[in-house]
């Protein structure tokens, strides 16, 4: 069988948008800037995985994290211009996901 070798930028796309949870944070994100609690609301996902994800995701260049010296401080979640490129892909995803994904049925107990 032969060995397929992704370009060391492709390998390192996809392992950065296959994070768990990373591509439903950009998603979300696509409607414009949101706060921790929004987010977290939004996603079935933990306090501290969505912590983590979203650092990630900002030292990759992706999210921008915007803090307001308010009191009590307020802190927003924005896609910069590295991860608005990314709304393509995610809206592919999502064109793909309605025409051959069918939903999970919900199994009552």
């Amino acid at each position: 069988m032969e060995q397929i070798t992704l370009c060391p930028r492709v390998e390192k796309g996809i392992q950065i948008l296959s994070k768990r949870w990373a591509i439903l944070v950009i998603y979300r994100l696509l409607s414009g800037p949101q706060r921790f609690c929004t987010i977290e609301a939004a996603l079935p996902i933990s306090g501290r995985l969505l912590s983590e994800r979203l650092k990630e995701l900002e030292q990759e260049g992706i999210v921008n994290r915007k803090v307001y010296p308010e009191t009590p401080v307020r802190i927003e979640y924005s896609l910069t211009e590295k991860g608005r490129a990314l709304e393509p892909v995610v809206r592919e995803i999502e064109s793909w996901s309605s025409a051959w994904v069918l939903p999970e049925e919900k199994v009552e107990a």
